[in-house]
């Protein structure tokens, strides 16, 4: 039981190390000496839980699609029962971000520019953004849109366009921009 708890408690702190770098940094911009050094774990540590850096950035975005995902939700839940508020309070999320540690950018379209075609990287961006669109879909039913697949898209590409602009200004006037344009795609789709 002392081996499992330790393996989890040392997997999690690389993680969380990695998750940091990966975030800050870009998936590129990190080795994996920096997150052995930074998580302070022995090398062979590291390679016990990861064997490669692509496992490692792997683990690190199926953490991240299910804690974004989570805060989306969340956030989404905060601004009341009514679907069609909560597909404009879920930008609360984006400020939540901001306010938390400024714009890094989104860590998928980061994985999507820095990863190959066929990397896992990738496949595993894609599922995040497909899984997205799916509660933006569900979210976009439920508010009565008259074509919820084309709010949903234009709710993620909202989404998707404040946390790249976010990233280049630094200004958390982007999303309250992006907020405010979802105010007025909600009401037009939904009246």
């Amino acid at each position: 039981m002392a081996t499992k708890t330790r393996k989890t408690t040392t997997e999690e702190r690389i993680l969380t190390t990695a998750a940091k770098l990966f975030y800050t940094h870009g998936l590129r911009g990190v080795g994996i000496d920096q997150v052995i050094a930074e998580s302070g774990v022995a090398k062979s540590t590291l390679y016990v839980h990861f064997r490669t850096k692509e496992e490692l950035i792997a683990a690190y975005l199926r953490r991240t699609d299910d804690s974004w995902m989570a805060q989306l939700q969340a956030a989404a839940e905060r601004a009341g029962d009514r679907p069609a508020d909560q597909l404009v309070g879920l930008f609360d999320a984006l400020l939540d971000a901001f306010d938390r540690h400024g714009f890094f950018g989104c860590p998928f379209v980061s994985a999507a520019v820095e990863t190959s075609l066929d990397s896992e990287a990738r496949a595993i961006t894609i599922s995040h953004t497909e899984r997205r669109q799916r509660w933006l879909l569900e979210m976009s039913t439920l508010a009565g849109a008259a074509d919820p697949g084309a709010l949903a898209r234009q709710v993620g590409l909202l989404i998707d366009g404040a946390l790249a602009a976010g990233r280049l200004s630094q200004d958390r006037a982007v999303v309250n921009e992006a907020k405010s344009a979802a105010r007025s795609l909600v009401a037009q789709h939904t009246s």
